[in-house]
Parts: structure tokens; sequence; C-alpha cells
């Protein structure tokens, strides 16, 4: 069987490739792993359960519920939330684990499982192993007064609206300001969060009804937001994917500020405030090279990670850092949250350009991003990257035409015979043309 764990949880077209008979199954086994872990004095285990707007949702959350409880787990259902909420719950209520309902930016047809353990942290991947072998595992079933209860737990959109409203370093009165819901789970937490830090704001996509969650909106569609805040004369935007864990910008004339700016401008607000711990920012190797320049000139060491926020996270926990994230606008705020959190990173990021005076297009602008050229070589032995004598020569000569203003990535895809070439040039037309020559390297030198 193959590994029913992606990067993010488990994710596949809702009632084909996540049926309901799976979610169950693995809320079970979920509740075996997770279940027996700091569970002393012979209570039971307890389980928060929160979802987004899918349609799909409804019907998983009932087996998930349903799984959790039979297999002896009372639950507390949030409803429709944003999986950072639903972590933060997780811990709040003292839970052995969290599950979450979503396939965050996909279209509306998938869904996703993601498991919390206690804590509300993420799993490793040895967690999910053991989850993953213990599905469909003959076991025993509780009975009587043994099985799980069930609640409804509504109060939890307040404690995490009064837990990301109370981190806020400053308010935001004056700031006007427009807030891209997607369709999807923030669509209550991110407007009355900015509004409680007494913002003027303006709501687009806000109106979710099982259907229309990410569609042509949100932080995979900025064209909605960037023409709405043009529209209402805002300050800036803010947009959320359909789980709220992540969060994009546009400034005033609706241009984007993507992850790697925020990420900077958070940085240097932290370190002003002296909380950046050692100084220091964790971001992956796809963190555009105009971010790590901006950070080398302020100071701020950049610790690169591979590609996708488990890893980031992973990094930060490792070496006691208070900042990370991705260019997709996965943000990581450890003194604050366990996971990427939108709106709490779109309340600094307010927070930040109202206490300094300045626009957020003059904030961002610290970062000059550079012109960046992915290639695709398909059809190549990818295991031979960095080894193979004629690719390293290729890099190389790439790099020095470069110099110290630019950058060459060669990613090896994870599930296809396929390189990324990625390069990064001071303009548009260098990197086009470094990057078509080292692809052409990669193949002749690489091909099956």
């Amino acid at each position: 069987m193959a590994r029913l764990f992606g990067t993010d949880g488990v994710r596949g077209l809702a009632n084909s490739d996540l049926t309901a008979e799976l979610a169950l199954e693995l809320s079970v086994a979920a509740v075996h792993v997770l279940g027996q872990v700091g569970v002393t004095g012979g209570r039971r285990p307890v389980a928060v359960v929160g979802r987004d707007p899918r349609a799909s949702g409804e019907f998983l959350e009932a087996a998930v519920v349903a799984g959790l409880a039979s297999a002896g787990a009372d639950v507390y259902k949030v409803g429709v939330l944003p999986t950072p909420a639903v972590a933060f719950l997780t811990g709040m209520l003292d839970a052995d684990l969290g599950v979450v309902l979503s396939a965050s930016h996909n279209p509306m047809p998938d869904n996703g499982i993601k498991f919390f353990a206690k804590g509300g942290q993420k799993l490793e991947d040895s967690v999910e192993n053991a989850i993953e072998a213990r599905v469909r595992e003959p076991w025993t079933r509780p009975t009587g007064a043994d099985v799980g209860r069930v609640k409804d737990h509504p109060e939890g959109l307040e404690t995490y609206l009064a837990h990301v409203v109370g981190t806020a370093p400053a308010r935001l009165d004056g700031l006007r300001v427009v807030v891209d819901c997607a369709h999807g789970a923030a669509y209550r937490a991110a407007p009355e969060a900015l509004r409680r830090l007494g913002a003027d704001v303006v709501t687009v996509c806000a109106e979710p009804d099982g259907l229309n969650i990410n569609d042509g909106c949100g932080s995979t569609h900025l064209e909605t937001l960037s023409a709405e805040v043009v529209a209402a004369g805002a300050d800036l935007g803010i947009a959320h994917d359909g789980d709220a864990d992540r969060c994009l910008a546009v400034d005033a004339t609706g241009q984007m500020v993507d992850g790697d700016q925020i990420m900077a401008i958070l940085a240097l607000s932290l370190r002003e405030q002296g909380v950046l711990r050692h100084d220091a920012v964790v971001a992956t190797v796809m963190s555009n090279e105009g971010f790590r320049l901006a950070m080398r000139a302020a100071g701020v060491e950049v610790i690169d990670t591979a590609v996708g926020d488990r890893y980031v996270l992973e990094a930060m926990k490792a070496g006691g850092y208070s900042l990370g994230g991705e260019q997709s606008g996965h943000v990581v705020m450890l003194d604050h949250g366990t996971t990427g959190d939108g709106v709490l990173t779109a309340v600094h990021l307010l927070a930040r350009v109202a206490s300094s005076g300045r626009t957020l297009a003059e904030l961002a602008g610290v970062v000059r991003r550079l012109p960046q050229v992915l290639v695709n070589v398909p059809d190549v032995d990818k295991s031979r990257v960095g080894v193979d004598e004629g690719v390293t020569a290729a890099v190389a000569a790439a790099e020095a035409e470069l110099g110290g203003t630019g950058r060459v990535l060669l990613r090896p895809s994870g599930t296809e015979p396929l390189v990324r070439v990625m390069v990064e040039a001071d303009t548009a037309e260098q990197a086009d043309a470094v990057a078509r020559r080292l692809a052409a390297a990669v193949q002749a030198e690489l091909a099956l």
C-alpha cells in the first residue's frame, strides 16, 4: 500500500481517495497512537476536531468523530475554524490530539485530514508511520460507559481570537484593509481579529457555501484582492488560503507582497523589539535571493531548509529560532503558535505598518526580488545530481557568471524522473539564458 500521509497530512479527492471509511479508520488509529501519550489516572483521551467549509467536510467530520469516540476518545467539535486555531485549541484544552479536515489551497473537490499531537504540535514522520501501521488492525472496542462522548465547543472561536489579538504589538487604528478569506475557514476570524485592533476592514470572499472555497480568490488568486484594494482606496490587502495557515498581501497599488517580503518585515520588527532569537530567520531553499541579500545587509542570518513548512518548523525547534516560513506565505511565529498562522501573521504585519508610520510598499521594499526562472528537465537520472562531473562543472560556470548577485539551485523531483533548474539573476534575460543553458547541460549529462 502506498504511504497515506503526504507532506501535510492525508489528502485527495473527497469520497474517492479520501472516503468516510478511511477517515474513520485513520481516526481510530490516531487514538491508539496519540491517545496513549500523556493519558494517566484512567482519564480518557481527548480530541479536538475542526474543519474548513468544504461540503465534503460535513460527512468527513461525522466519520472522524465517530472513529474517535468509538475508540474511546472524548471529542470537542469546534466547527469551521482555521487550521492554526485547531492547533492552538488542542493545546489550550489539554487535548491528546487535534484533527483538521481541510485541503488548504486545493480546489473544493479535494479534502484532507491533518493530525496534531498534544500541545498542537505537528506529527513527526515516525508518528505518522505508526498511525498508518495501525489502520485496520484488530482492536478491542470499548462499550457502555467507556465509549467517547462528543460535545460542541462553539467558544473555540472566541478563545482563538483573544489569543491572536492579545499578541499584537500595536493597534491598527487608521488602517483601511481588505481581507480576502477565500470563502474558507477564516471567514469570521480574520476580519474580526483586525476589527478588534481598530482597523477599518473590508471583506471579500467571506461567504462560504461549501462549494466556493478557493474559487478564483484567496492567496492563490491575488488578482481579486488587488482589484478590491484599489477600488476601496485601502492601505493594503490580506489574502488567506482555504484553511488560513497562509498569509499573502498586496500594497495600496495592488502589487503583491509575498512570503519572503513578509518574513523580512517581521524579522526586522522582531529584532527591533529584541525578540528575534539568535538574530536569524528560517526559510526554504526556494526563498528568493533578494530576501537573503536583504537579511544579510541587515545583519540577520538566514537558515535554509528543504521545501515544506514542516522542515521549516523542524529547523526552528532544533535551533531555538522564533521566526520562519516560506515564499508561499506560510509564516511560523513560534513565540505565539505551533504552526503557520495566516491570521496571526496578518495581525503582526499590520501592526508593523501601523507602528512604523510607513506604507506596506515602503516596508516591503527592503527586499528587491530577483527575477527567477524555473525550468523542469524531464526523463533524467535525478540521483546523479550533485555527483555528475559534467553537471557540477556547468553549475560552477553558471554561478561564476552570476557572481554574488544571483543563485543556482538544482532540485530533484520527489516523485518523477525530473530535475528542476532554478536560476535567479539581476535581470530576467540573464536568469532565462543561464537557466536554459544549465537545463541543456543537465539533459545532456543525465539523460536516461
